[in-house]
């Protein structure tokens, strides 16, 4: 596969973009405190990265819909505030996303995290110039699955063609989502996923870091 011949490169954000395990762990605690269940090891709560919200706390705390969606309200009751800055760059994606855009890619934002949070984390990064487009669920809890915002994605730009869309992201749900529609996903090892959960899912091509990504898309490495 070609991916120097693609037109749009869609990006996940968390594991992707940004190392977000400090604003989302500390903010699923916080959540769990609501609840009565007190978390003292934060690395137990990595698994909150990548899924939609809704569904962790159904799936990994057996929470019904009710439950589940006051634990996303309590989530975000901190995250708004403090956990939507508690994120760190991967070294160089800053670059790899300048010169992507600069050579002529369409860069949109396909996340799960509702589209307000994700427009101002880019923006507090200086990185929303990069990108044409930004797609992230609804806080009203539209727009669910990854399947969901890239379905909105290809509307909102009328994109018909998949042909022309590569994916990266760093969990099964990336891949997934992005196989509804057709379009193979990069898998990035640096993210919160692992080799055999990406390729499970069907990966077409795994990367261990910034660099190996630039390679495929730009001509030289940064």
């Amino acid at each position: 596969m070609n991916y120097k011949t693609a037109k749009y490169i869609f990006l996940d954000l968390d594991g992707t973009i940004i190392d977000s395990v400090e604003g989302i762990t500390r903010s699923a605690a916080y959540a769990l405190e609501h609840f009565g269940i007190h978390v003292t090891d934060l690395s137990t709560l990595h698994k909150f990265i990548g899924p939609p919200l809704k569904d962790s706390f159904r799936d990994f705390y057996q929470m019904n819909d009710e439950q589940a969606e006051e634990a996303v309200a309590k989530y975000r009751e901190r995250y708004r505030v403090k956990g939507i800055f508690e994120n760190t760059l991967y070294p160089g994606i800053g670059d790899f996303l300048e010169k992507t855009s600069q050579a002529g890619y369409k860069l949109i934002l396909a996340t799960s995290k509702p589209e307000p949070f994700a427009k101002k984390i880019l923006e507090y990064f200086n990185l929303l110039q990069w990108f044409t487009f930004v797609g992230g669920c609804g806080l009203d809890g539209s727009k669910h699955s990854k399947a969901d915002v890239i379905a909105y994605i290809l509307e909102e730009n009328q994109i018909s063609d998949t042909r022309d869309i590569i994916m990266i992201g760093d969990r099964k749900h990336d891949v997934l989502g992005a196989a509804a529609f057709n379009i193979p996903t990069v898998g990035v090892l640096y993210g919160y996923g692992n080799a055999e959960e990406l390729t499970g899912a069907g990966a077409v091509h795994l990367v261990k870091d910034i660099q190996e990504l630039s390679a495929l898309f730009l001509d030289k490495t940064l």
